[in-house]
């Protein structure tokens, strides 16, 4: 079988190195064939690392109608992945997206449509899922091991960012030129894993976003979610990069006892019978259901970035089912739009969103955005996944 012929469409840290993963061949099945950047400086760093007769490209359309590709590999600025993608299902290309799916719902749902009209291979780079932890987290979980979870936590707050990280570029922790701040640019991935592991969805959310608390910036840098579930559970999730040291500690309490990921290390609490059961039956007064401490061993390691673009690869030429379906971008999205919206109004708000209300209040973030407008077109596609 033919080799999948992959384009590459920005070229800053993560597209720099998705080059590197293809042009060295170090993606079974996969060729790289062309990038796209409209930076000069980019595209000297491509001659270094990728191949002579790759066609190297400035303008978007240019890439996607001449290039010959059969799949596209985006890591552009946030606000341009729904777009881009579209553009390339239209083409009839397969598409890899690098997270976020896009800063808001209203064009990720439109994005999905288009994938699945379009019937080609659809993933997003939540290379976290490739994490053998995570992927045991969730096994267990969906085994009924935790038993009804009544509780999630997630502490992530080893984003540490000092105010020169702010000011190298114009374009970073601006509603216009990002979208977001914590949430959307360095926490996207335990928003994801934090519904893909518990197959949980939030019903309701209540958050307090702290816009420049830590830095001299207009976005949030400092987050307190709460959550509810539609079974009653609740949740809360802490991020910020402004603390250091900071801790990333996820846990998740259920009827058979309790999970902690902490340490690159998984630890299961584990009752010997249910909590509710022992509650109804036991007679002591003060005292607990036995409890067994136990370290979970973990085989494996991550397969990080070149994981998910193999597994992409393999699901075009294999069928191998997708780890991180693209389609699934929306829901972790749909989480941080969520904790925006009623941090903005001051009031929960209920999941799924008000996608063209998130959308309005947006366009206000954005009109007062000190980047402006015409500062967009100095922005370039390397902007993506440089956390």
């Amino acid at each position: 079988m033919s080799l999948i012929k992959v384009g590459v469409i920005g070229i800053g840290n993560m597209g720099s190195s998705h080059v590197k993963l293809l042009g060295k061949g170090e993606i079974s099945g996969a060729t790289l064939t062309a990038v796209c950047d409209p930076n000069s400086d980019q595209l000297e760093l491509i001659k270094t690392k990728a191949k002579d007769d790759v066609q190297i490209f400035r303008d978007e359309d240019a890439f996607l109608n001449e290039s010959g590709i059969d799949a596209v590999l985006i890591s552009t600025p946030h606000y341009d992945h729904p777009k881009l993608a579209m553009k390339a299902f239209a083409k009839g290309m397969h598409v890899l997206i690098e997270k976020p799916a896009g800063v808001y719902t209203k064009n990720v749902a439109e994005m999905n449509k288009a994938a699945k009209e379009s019937g080609k291979v659809f993933s997003i780079m939540y290379n976290q899922r490739s994490n053998p932890i995570y992927q045991k987290l969730r096994e267990i979980i969906q085994a009924g091991e935790l038993g009804e979870i009544k509780r999630t936590n997630w502490i992530i707050t080893d984003w540490y960012r000092s105010q020169s990280y702010y000011d190298s570029s114009e374009w970073r922790a601006t509603w216009q030129g990002e979208g977001g701040g914590v949430l959307l640019n360095q926490a996207p991935h335990q928003l994801d894993l934090w519904q893909w592991t518990t197959g949980l969805m939030p019903k309701r959310v209540q958050a307090f976003c702290s816009y420049g608390k830590y830095h001299d910036i207009e976005v949030e840098d400092d987050i307190t979610a709460y959550v509810e579930y539609e079974n009653g559970a609740t949740g809360v999730f802490i991020t910020s990069t402004g603390e250091t040291p900071g801790t990333n500690r996820f846990e998740i309490a259920g009827d058979r006892g309790k999970m902690v990921v902490e340490n690159n290390k998984l630890t299961f609490y584990r009752l010997t019978q249910s909590e509710r059961e022992f509650n109804a039956t036991y007679t002591g007064g003060f005292g607990n259901p036995e409890c067994w401490t136990i370290d979970i061993p973990i085989q494996g390691k991550s397969a990080e970035h070149q994981g998910i673009i193999q597994n992409w690869i393999d699901s075009i030429i294999k069928g191998t089912p997708l780890l991180a379906p693209g389609e699934e971008g929306i829901k972790g999205l749909e989480i941080s739009n969520a904790i925006y919206l009623s941090s903005w109004l001051n009031q929960p708000v209920e999941l799924p969103i008000d996608a063209d209300l998130y959308y309005e209040k947006l366009q206000e973030k954005i009109s007062q955005s000190t980047f402006q407008k015409k500062n967009v077109k100095k922005v370039n596609l390397d902007v993506a996944g440089t956390h």
